[in-house]
């Protein structure tokens, strides 16, 4: 048991003294001794070195305790102490003439406060003089004072007030002292029955007990509160008051059990009758709180923080120390015949921290001193108790203790280790998560197998626990049979040196007696079955000693440890960013305590963590490197499809770790995740190669995993069927990764060359920001026609304006067209047409390569080149060359004159740029045109060719009004009948009309302009506040200013603008460009507005 406080004597009465003593108090290093004779003996307490009690357990008189834990009586004194315990200074003998029955002193007043004969009496604390005997309170059966710091309702000042309650019969007398001054008023309070106990509750309110029950009063009201236990509200029956007389006691003589209270902590008070407790707040409300459980009732109760204490009668002598929270006993000490129980009054809870108590019986004086409580809480540990120490911690202040924290977080793992061997994994794991626990990984993990905790485990193999199973095997086949059934049932209750993980869960879930009687009935009966039945023994004791987690529990066990790690993820994110694995920088935050905030960081590393940064970042690495690989062990364990959320956000997994077990489960597309999140790229696609280049068409594969010898046949994932899923990959590859994305990317584009380009030609800023040279060079050494698509994408989609790309491309159209012109002859290709258009429309469009470049690669003779010709050649500026292509090599006059059009309706920039002669289109006889040069063609061609009138004529009726009528008249033959020429001539005839008729409805529509605009200037617009012709009228104020100058306008000649605006008439001139700034609506300016709205 706890050794909270150790009795040691200090006052005891000689043999030869008659006398009793009836009540004691101590007051500073003075105790006061009031006898049944009516003599005051006063003490004064001596310090005395205390010896040293290593072990916690000690009695009152240091010796060891008894095994049942109840100490031996204590002795007397020493015979020849060196110092001893008390000196008696003074003894007043005619303190009074009847027995003295209670003290209390008012410290404030020097007074010193007596109950003897029935009455209360008044002294001098330092004389011990009568003061006073209170007349009033005769026949006064007990009294309670109070001292408290109150503030002035009418100042706020605070003061001390002392009050002395005292009980007559049914009356409450009161009286108060402030500031050391008695006030002659006295407060008269009359209740329903006698009063046997006053207790004060603060310092306003006080509890009375009386055979019917408890009154909690309120002094300065008057008002009084029966107390009720707990379910009264429901019972609404007079007999639901708590300490109510019951029935039972009519038959014992009128036998009464004494009604006790004693306040605790703040807040909270105990009631006491017979053996029912109740424990209720200031209010007298009953808190939820199951009864003390006293074997008998109790004689006294009282509080020493934070210990509750209870005194069994005389006739036991016994102290009881019980915690207030779980009101578990924790300590109890034999004190023959004491009677009476003295506690210090509560106040605050350092005040009187470890001072301790006394205890007095008619003879002796006991001096209650309180133990160390770093001590005490340590032997509460020491002793398995962890709920009682988490409680003793939870109550006593943090100066009290040397490393409080520490402490109750040291307490509370060590339960969380029960729990966990108890099979309660839920209440451990919370227990080890709690904000103020914060336990290392390593601790915990230390309570799973090996496959869950790796080398942290402390289960032992079945290899090293089987070799002293085999070696008792063998001591007992060398003559061992002969052992008594006592002794081998010893030895089958405590198996001989227990190890590893096995030691520790041998603790709480073995029964030595039910073992023992299990292998003694195997014995008794002493058949030729002894050995079989020894092995069944020995095989079952095996399975309930051996302590590993097996099935369900480590399932269970296991899914609440994942809940743990996963709450120790994310308080390590709190110091170290887990995408760079650096330390996050730390913010100084406002009203945020630091020495906390490092205490917690402290709490998640085995070790003392070090000042240094570097040293602390690899610790925290470590860490979470452990923790992530363990939950990923316990993911794959328990719910292994939840593994792959692991990987797709940054993680610390131990790669090796990682592989092994997935590869293991054949988990591959999970592999792949972990890989790509850690950056390995290489050993993904390694991987996704060995399963993607694989002419396998059925599941499965033989490869090479793991570095085996010999192929494993395996079967392939349908996501990782084909290059799809390493097409994905290295699209997701930053630029960055280029070299590993064109070694990867390879066997993709000679196995699907479609599917291989998508790397390089998606709609995502990696392809798009890739190295473009690297990529063209790459993919023209495996296939021209990749390195041709992967060019008109950046050129055509990516408008990449790089002239070396489209040379580039030129070059290749041009040589791929004619590589396959050879199989266009045998059979007309419909790719090979495809890629001409392609040139084509590139030649037409681009203007980055080079023009001379491109028309040495055309060839020169091939039909099929021609307008390839054409094209560069019109980009030259040569337009009859062109069209000389046209008309006399391909003979398309169609194309000829969709080229001319194509000319003539471009800007006369762009024409002028391209050397194209430029036409006036209202003056078209000027200057010849783009169709007076395919004219000139059709009619003048150079030799040998002849002149072709049908392809003329048709041109002349459709673009006669472009051509210049002198030039083109002169270029038609002699010959040619004028009739074949009408089509020209109503062209230009019409095309001269158009322009008259043009000019004519223009002119008619600046009539009408100018007409609105005279309408508009003399009679308005006719929109109120709007323009208002010449009749519209302008107010000009006093105030109104010139928009110009600014100066006042009065007499002055004035101008109105069309926006109403008034300036002077010599400003008008200079309105021009000036801002209408300082106007009211409608125009108006007025004075001095200009330097307003400046």
């Amino acid at each position: 048991m706890l050794s909270a406080f150790t009795a040691r004597p200090i006052i005891e009465l000689r043999q030869r003294d008659k006398s009793k003593i009836e009540t004691i108090l101590a007051h500073g290093d003075r105790i006061l001794v009031g006898l049944n004779t009516g003599s005051l003996r006063i003490y004064r307490l001596n310090e005395l070195h205390q010896p040293s009690n290593a072990n916690g357990n000690g009695n009152a008189n240091g010796t060891p305790s008894t095994p049942n834990n109840d100490p031996p009586t204590p002795g007397r004194p020493d015979s020849s102490p060196a110092v001893k315990p008390t000196e008696l200074c003074r003894e007043v003998e005619k303190f009074s003439t009847r027995a003295i029955d209670q003290l209390a002193i008012i410290r404030e007043a020097n007074t010193l406060v007596s109950l003897s004969n029935y009455y209360v009496s008044l002294h001098d604390s330092q004389t011990y003089e009568l003061i006073e005997t209170i007349s009033r309170t005769k026949n006064a059966t007990c009294f309670a004072v109070t001292s408290n710091i109150v503030k002035d309702a009418a100042t706020s000042i605070p003061e001390i007030i002392s009050r002395l309650a005292v009980a007559v019969k049914r009356r409450l007398l009161l009286w108060s002292w402030h500031e050391s001054e008695l006030h002659d008023e006295v407060t008269e309070i009359v209740l329903p029955e006698a009063i046997r106990t006053v207790t004060w509750a603060n310092a306003t309110k006080v509890v009375c007990g009386m055979n019917a029950g408890y009154v909690m009063v309120d002094v300065t009201t008057s008002e009084t509160q029966e107390i009720v236990g707990a379910g009264a509200a429901a019972a609404g029956a007079q007999a639901s008051r708590f300490g109510a007389t019951s029935m039972g006691y009519m038959g014992l003589g009128g036998y009464m059990p004494k009604p006790l209270a004693a306040r605790l902590s703040e807040g909270e008070m105990l009631l006491a009758k017979d053996i029912n407790s109740l424990f209720i707040d200031m209010d007298g409300k009953p808190l939820e709180k199951r009864q003390v459980p006293w074997q008998t009732a109790p004689d006294s109760i009282g509080y020493s923080y934070p210990y509750m204490l209870a005194l069994q009668p005389p006739a036991k002598g016994t102290l009881e120390v019980r915690n207030p929270d779980t009101l578990s006993l924790l300590q109890t000490t034999e004190l023959p015949g004491a009677a009476q129980l003295h506690c210090p009054p509560p106040s605050s809870s350092l005040a009187h921290a470890g001072k301790g108590f006394h205890v007095s019986s008619d003879r002796i004086v006991w001096k209650m001193e309180a133990t160390d409580y770093d001590t005490q809480v340590q032997v509460l540990i020491d002793n398995a108790k962890y709920d009682e120490a988490i409680s003793i911690l939870g109550m006593l202040e943090d100066a009290l203790l040397k490393d409080k924290a520490s402490t109750m977080r040291e307490a509370k793992m060590l339960k969380a280790e029960v729990l966990f061997k108890q099979k309660k994994f839920g209440k451990s794991l919370e227990l080890f998560n709690e904000e103020e626990v914060h336990a290392p990984p390593e601790r915990v993990l230390k309570l799973y197998p090996r496959m869950i905790a790796g080398e942290l485990s402390a289960e032992t193999t079945r290899e090293e626990t089987s070799e002293e199973e085999d070696q008792e095997e063998d001591n007992k086949a060398n003559g061992e049979k002969t052992a008594t059934v006592e002794s081998t049932a010893e030895v089958t209750a405590s198996p001989s040196r227990p190890t590893g993980f096995a030691k520790y869960w041998m603790g709480g879930h073995r029964k030595t007696d039910s073992d023992t009687a299990s292998v003694t009935s195997s014995r008794k009966g002493g058949t030729d079955n002894d050995d079989a039945a020894s092995v069944k023994g020995k095989a079952t004791k095996a399975i309930e000693e051996d302590g590993r987690l097996e099935g369900k529990d480590l399932i269970k066990a296991v899914r609440e440890l994942n809940s743990y790690l996963a709450g120790t993820r994310t308080r390590l994110q709190r110091w170290i960013d887990p995408v760079t694995g650096k330390l996050k920088p730390s913010k100084p935050t406002p009203g945020i305590n630091h020495s906390n905030t490092d205490e917690n960081l402290a709490a998640l590393l085995t070790h003392p963590y070090s000042e240094s940064d570097e040293q602390l970042e690899r610790e925290l690495r470590n860490t979470f490197t452990l923790v992530d690989t363990t939950l990923f062990r316990g993911l794959m364990f328990v719910t292994p499809t939840l593994a792959g959320s692991l990987f797709r956000i940054p993680n610390f997994c131990d790669p090796n770790v990682v592989n092994e077990h997935l590869l293991k489960h054949s988990r591959y597309n999970e592999l792949v995740d972990f890989f790509y999140g850690k950056k390995l790229h290489r050993e993904a696609l390694t991987l996704l190669r060995k399963f993607g280049d694989v002419d396998a068409d059925g599941e499965t594969a033989k490869l090479a995993l793991n570095g085996a010898d010999s192929d494993t046949e395996v079967e392939i994932p349908e996501q990782l069927r084909g290059p799809q899923r390493t097409v994905g990959y290295l699209q997701s590859l930053p630029p960055e990764m280029i070299d590993i994305v064109l070694e990867f990317a390879e066997w993709v584009l000679r196995r699907d060359p479609d599917q291989g380009l998508e790397v390089f030609v998606a709609d995502s800023e990696n392809a798009e920001t890739l190295p473009r040279e690297r990529v063209v060079a790459y993919l023209g050494a495996i296939d021209v026609d990749l390195e041709i698509r992967y060019l008109e994408h950046i050129i055509n989609e990516l408008e990449d304006g790089t002239p070396e790309f489209h040379n580039r491309l030129v070059e290749l159209l041009v040589g791929a067209l004619r590589e396959g012109e050879d199989e266009r002859h045998r059979e007309p290709s419909q790719v090979w047409k495809r890629r001409m258009d392609g040139l084509l429309a590139f030649l037409k469009q681009s203007g980055q390569y080079s023009l001379g470049r491109a028309f040495s690669l055309i060839p020169r003779d091939d039909p099929a080149f021609y307008e390839a010709q054409a094209v560069v050649l019109s980009n030259m500026g040569q337009h009859k060359q062109a069209l000389d292509i046209y008309v006399f090599k391909m003979q398309d006059y169609v194309k000829a004159e969709e080229y001319c059009n194509h000319i003539h309706t471009l800007p006369s920039s762009r024409r002028e740029s391209m050397g194209a002669p430029s036409t006036d289109q209202d003056d078209p006889d000027a200057t010849p045109s783009i169709y007076h040069t395919l004219l000139s063609l059709y009619l003048t061609p150079p030799p040998p060719h002849k002149p072709n009138l049908e392809p003329a004529l048709s041109l002349l009726s459709r673009h006669g009004s472009r051509l210049p009528a002198a030039s083109t008249l002169a270029l038609i033959p002699d010959d040619l009948p004028i009739a074949q020429l009408e089509s020209y001539f109503r062209g230009r005839i019409r095309a001269a009309n158009s322009v008259v008729n043009e000019t004519r409805v223009v002119e008619g529509l600046r009539k009408t302009q100018l007409v609105n605009t005279q309408a508009l200037l003399l009679l308005g617009d006719g929109v109120p506040g709007g323009q208002g012709g010449r009749n519209r009228r302008v107010v000009i104020g006093e105030e109104r200013v010139c928009g110009v100058c600014h100066k006042r306008i009065g007499n002055s000649v004035v101008a109105v603008l069309p926006d109403n605006a008034v300036v002077h008439y010599g400003c008008l001139g200079r309105q021009a460009g000036r801002s209408a700034s300082g106007t009211r609506a409608g125009g108006e300016r007025i004075a001095g507005s200009w330097g307003r709205h400046g």
